[in-house]
């Protein structure tokens, strides 16, 4: 971790002496050889972080290495804010008004960075005392006795297995299908606990598996493979051989021995299970020792790293285990808590099943933990020893120091995942931790969050991949390593749009983060008000609240990040003073109870500032002063009711994401000013487009933009707008809103056609046909569309037939947009179409689906339509999961329902359908502002039924 903690503070350092050259010119030469001197740490470092222990004088060399290099860049950092004071309004540097002045700064971060260069190099000499191979003394024997402690065995049955019987028989189907191929693997993927290895082992032992084939052999691999140990054991199993055969083959070399091996299995069917891989090098030379076999022959690969599968066997999709519900859970805690001989009243104890599932809850569904658990619970006989295990589970979970070894178990399996990940993701990691336990995690926001905090390197850039490309490459081997679960797909039903971590997992992450001074989390309790910094706090704080207002004082001169994670309730959250914190790189503030905010001046002092998120209920004002945050990547504005933003805010080139959300609606967008040049611009919401928008064609600048969000004034600005946006190539998402009450004509619309890079589209105004003409009101949708929301669109022809032929399309929005009578949706239409909600159709009278149609919908919603009934054609949609019907009549709702054991008139419709959920509208709520659709984020208040 530290090696990765150096590498950031050169690429820091790197990335200063090239956009600061300007004031550091001057001291250039000594900031270059400190930059050096940390780049020869990080070679030793790199070769520490393969030790898997470390002792106690390495640990703090280590340790040492890694605080100069935070000082390093911190008085690199104050010296530019120093200067940047002496700058004028446009940026121009201006000259120190004392002769006195410029000879001071230069000389303090001089005497400043040759003190640590000097520190620096006496480490440096003292590193040929240390022994960093991962083969010495010491840490072999530790790694010996973790392997002992973890080593599986083909023999050894867990006879309390839960909800294994599924996935025993898909694994089984997959064995022993007669695949005709060379190197045909089975894999089972999932984090550390989750219990590949005793699936594994249940089928290993099946009897019918035993019978399929003529040889079976089980090996466990772990993080440190040996080839030869590996062939070994694999060729002893095969042949079983005598004593004085097996002291013959001991001695064979390695070439004699894979030769062996292959000619062994070449004319057999065979089993060979390699439990706990991690590496696809180790497959890569394990490889040429296993034949084709006889028609069958399969290897069954245990691992937590999806890659190493996928790699391995592309032709195989990964058997992936899942996380226990809760009832599985308890099942599996009771049967290792209560013991046969005493299951009975103390199980059927209400106190104690309240406990209980209060513990195992904690457990997260992960069987490792679980088991742990209920091993230590059935050392407790009294409910007073059940509560005292309550108190402290976490605890108990992770090993206490007085405990023996087996109760820290879960995190000594998890850990390994941890060390196994290469250095730049390590800090990645460890940063997930920031976020509260259960916590829905943002894509989009953590990976932008890794860019302002430094872990993405702007090296990694090129023209062909972004920071943010890099940032999601980092979170899919995250992913893939089975440390973080994805939570929900984005609209495309591939990438990642939230995701999650294991609760077990995070306490690791928050231990190891304040062990490597990475990231401390401050739990406010529920009296205070106030927190104060200070000093020995760490440089990235996470404010976990339990109250909606938090008012921050103190100083923290070095504090890097102030994260708020739990911000969905718009928690009101200020600071005293924005100089008490000048060196800050990630921001969050929200104020709630506000009319008016006039955001602080004080804030343009945080020039080292790359992520800024402000939310307000009421309008806000942004300061010139802002105009100075010349490091700014990221600006989130969440506002109520007006906001104005200083022509400044178009000056700062790193911008790259600028969101202006408006709680209710967003009638207006900021005006684009002609000084807004940024090529670096990937997210744009929302713009308000005039003619200057148009002038020079000046879009076509935005040679980076991905989404992009345009709020039009007068419908001429459409068709000319449209035209540029065809030739930006990375433009996936589009949203415009119309405010003229004029008519959009299909020639308005028509260059949308051309944007075939388009996979997002949101459409709000009135459009309609040319009359007279043979075009139809859609033709002009282009046909990569995936996710599509019209809203307000105010047409007379049904809008279905050209929808439908739309046959990449997923996500359907349909609000206020056609005020015919009739709809329908033709046998073979929307061929992908996932979820479609429809909102307000008022005059909608009759909706037919032809059988066929939308083949693979899973959820449905109805929102204040007027249906007389519900579709024949719906109880051909078998994929259908769920349907949720809001603001419907009774009578409507009726039809569908079971009342008093008699079935309404279209029940048979529906009852395929395992949930549907009836929902009624308060009468204060107004629909147009309650609708959960994708143009607000406002709650719907219900009533359910």
């Amino acid at each position: 971790m530290e090696e990765a903690i150096v590498s950031l503070a050169v690429e820091r350092i790197s990335d200063l002496l090239i956009h600061e050259a300007v004031f550091l010119k001057d001291v250039k030469d000594q900031v270059e050889s400190l930059n050096a001197e940390l780049k020869r740490m990080q070679c030793f470092l790199e070769d520490v972080d393969r030790k898997p222990e470390q002792d106690k004088r390495l640990h703090n060399r280590v340790s040492e290495i890694r605080d100069l290099a935070y000082d390093a860049e911190d008085i690199i950092d104050s010296f530019i804010l120093k200067v940047g004071h002496q700058r004028g309004f446009h940026g121009i540097v201006k000259r120190f008004t004392s002769i006195f002045t410029k000879p001071y700064h230069l000389h303090k971060i001089g005497v400043q960075v040759k003190a640590i260069q000097t520190k620096l190099q006496n480490i440096s000499k003292n590193l040929p005392a240390y022994e960093i191979g991962g083969d010495g003394e010491g840490s072999s024997s530790i790694i010996k006795v973790q392997q002992r402690l973890r080593r599986t065995y083909s023999h050894v049955e867990e006879e309390d297995v839960v909800s294994l019987e599924v996935s025993t028989k898909d694994v089984m189907t997959m064995l022993m299908t007669e695949e005709d191929r060379p190197h045909a693997i089975v894999s089972i993927v999932g984090m550390g606990g989750l219990g590949k290895t005793t699936l594994a082992r249940k089928v290993y032992n099946h009897v019918e598996v035993r019978h399929h084939f003529d040889y079976l052999a089980w090996v466990y691999i772990s993080q440190q493979c040996k080839p030869r140990e590996v062939l070994l054991s694999v060729l002893m199993k095969v042949l079983s051989p005598s004593k004085d055969e097996r002291e013959l083959i001991e001695k064979l070399d390695e070439n004699e021995m894979w030769k062996r091996l292959f000619d062994a299995l070449k004319e057999k069917r065979y089993l060979v299970v390699l439990d706990d891989i991690w590496r696809s090098e180790d497959w890569d030379i394990l490889k040429p020792a296993f034949p084709r076999g006889r028609k069958g022959s399969k290897i069954l690969f245990t691992t937590r790293n999806r890659n190493v599968a996928l790699n391995a066997d592309p032709c195989n999709t990964p058997m992936e285990l899942s996380l226990l519900t809760n009832d599985e859970s308890w099942n599996l805690l009771c049967r290792k808590a209560f013991p046969r001989s005493k299951m009975g009243s103390q199980c059927c104890s209400e106190e104690f099943e309240k406990l209980g599932k209060e513990m195992v809850k904690k457990c997260g569904g992960l069987p490792l933990a679980i088991v742990v658990l209920g091993g230590l619970l059935a050392t407790k006989q009294s409910l007073a020893q059940w509560e005292m295990v309550h108190k402290n589970i976490h605890g108990h979970l992770k090993g206490l120091p007085h405990q023996d070894h087996q109760y820290g178990a879960v995190n000594r399996i998890l850990v390994l995942s941890y060390n196994d990940l290469p250095y730049h993701l390590k800090p990645c990691f460890l940063y997930l931790g920031h976020y509260p336990e259960d916590w829905e995690i943002s894509k989009s926001e953590l990976i932008q969050l890794w860019i302002a905090e430094g872990f993405i390197s702007p090296s990694l850039e090129s023209k062909e991949i972004l920071m943010e490309d890099v940032g999601e490459q980092f979170l899919e081997e995250l992913i893939n390593r089975s440390l973080v679960q994805v939570w929900r797909r984005d609209y495309t039903g591939t990438k990642v749009k939230t995701c999650q971590i294991h609760d077990l997992l995070r306490d690791l992450c928050t231990k190891k983060a304040k062990e490597e001074k990475l990231l401390e989390i401050i739990q406010q309790s529920s009296a205070e008000f106030d927190v104060t910094l200070a000093k020995p706090l760490l440089r990235r704080i996470s404010i976990h609240p339990s109250e909606r207002k938090v008012h921050l004082k103190g100083e923290h001169p070095k504090l890097r990040s102030l994260l708020l994670p739990q911000d969905v309730e718009l928690i009101e959250f200020f600071i005293s003073k924005c100089k008490s914190f000048k060196l800050l790189r990630v921001l969050t503030l929200l104020r709630r109870n506000v009319i008016k905010w006039h955001v602080s001046v004080e804030i343009g002092n945080l020039q080292h500032l790359r992520y800024l998120k402000l939310g307000c209920y009421g309008e806000m004002i942004l300061p010139q002063s802002i105009g100075r945050l010349k490091s700014l990547y990221t600006l989130y504005i969440r506002y109520g009711t007006h906001i104005v933003i200083p022509y400044v805010v178009f000056k700062l080139e790193r911008l790259r994401h600028i969101i202006l959300k408006r709680s209710r609606w967003c009638e207006r967008g900021f005006r684009w000013r002609l000084g807004f040049t940024s090529k670096n611009i990937e997210t744009l919401k929302y713009i308000e487009v005039d003619e200057r928008l148009i002038e020079n064609n000046v879009v076509l600048r935005l040679t980076n933009i991905q989404s992009l969000g345009l709020v039009f004034t007068r419908s001429e600005y459409v068709k000319p707008i449209l035209i540029l946006l065809t030739k930006l190539q990375r433009l996936r998402s589009l949203s415009f809103d119309i405010l003229d009450n004029s008519i959009l004509s299909y020639l308005d619309l028509e260059p949308l056609s051309q944007c075939h890079h388009l996979s997002k589209l949101r459409l709000m105004g009135a459009i309609e046909g040319v009359p007279n003409s043979s075009h139809r009101v859609l033709e002009f949708l282009p046909p990569n569309i995936v996710k599509l929301t019209l809203d307000s669109c105010n047409m007379s022809q049904d809008p279905m037939g050209v929808l439908e032929k739309l046959c990449h399309l997923r996500i359907f929005y349909l609000s206020n947009a056609y005020n015919g009578r009739k709809m329908i949706c033709s046998a073979n239409g929307f061929p992908q179409l996932d979820f479609l909600q429809i909102v307000n159709l008022i005059k909608l009278e009759e909706w037919e689906i032809e059988e066929g149609a939308m083949p693979c919908l899973r959820r449905l919603e109805l929102v204040n339509v007027s249906l007389g009934m519900f579709p024949e054609g719906l109880r051909y949609i078998t994929t259908l999961q769920e349907m949720s019907l809001v603001g419907l009549s009774s009578s409507l709702e009726e039809r569908i329902k079971v009342i008093d054991e008699r079935e309404g008139e279209d029940f048979y419709k529906v009852r395929h359908i395992p949930s549907i959920d009836f929902v009624k509208l308060l009468d204060s709520t107004s629909l147009e502002e309650s609708i959960p659709t994708e143009q607000n984020g406002f709650l719907m208040l219900l009533t359910r039924i």
